[in-house]
């Protein structure tokens, strides 16, 4: 799985200890700013650098960081075919993936810690998309992507 990193100033922190882990870990990944402090990317920089990124297959899934998630999810979700997801804990970074089919998972540095920004990382990376769900509730959400699909379709098909 290649993966692109990602963040703003408020970000900073966050990405440099995903990026430490991700290292450890032996994760392809790719760091696509900010990357020096001194020569900072406003939020909707990076995540318009990204998305495109991931909606043509350069990269599998994108991680990125700024103030709250929201901007970086905004602007990531304007790309048809990519699913950003902002969170706050592990559990809705799982479920982002096993529900939503997240590509992006999109967090906050003013409201993650680094440590917890790890273990977000970590749980997105691992889940799959219907993981651990009931039969019934994996069909369903293979029914919907195509109903969102088909939203999609209607709005960038204009």
């Amino acid at each position: 799985m290649k993966i692109a990193i990602g963040s703003d100033k408020s970000g900073f922190s966050a990405k440099e200890a995903i990026k430490a882990y991700l290292t450890e870990s032996g994760a392809d990944f790719e760091d696509l700013g900010t990357v020096d402090l001194n020569e900072v990317h406003p939020y909707y920089q990076v995540a318009d650098t990204v998305a495109p990124l991931v909606q043509n297959g350069t990269f599998d899934r994108a991680v990125l960081i700024c103030g709250t998630g929201a901007g970086m999810c905004v602007v990531s979700n304007k790309y048809k075919g990519v699913y950003a997801v902002a969170c706050e804990g592990v559990y809705s970074a799982k479920m982002a993936r096993a529900i939503n089919n997240a590509s992006i998972l999109c967090m906050g540095g003013w409201i993650v810690g680094p440590e917890m920004a790890v273990e977000m990382v970590k749980t997105f990376l691992a889940t799959d998309w219907c993981q651990d769900l009931e039969d019934w509730r994996a069909a369903n959400m293979h029914k919907f992507a195509k109903q969102v699909s088909a939203i999609e379709d209607k709005i960038y098909d204009k």
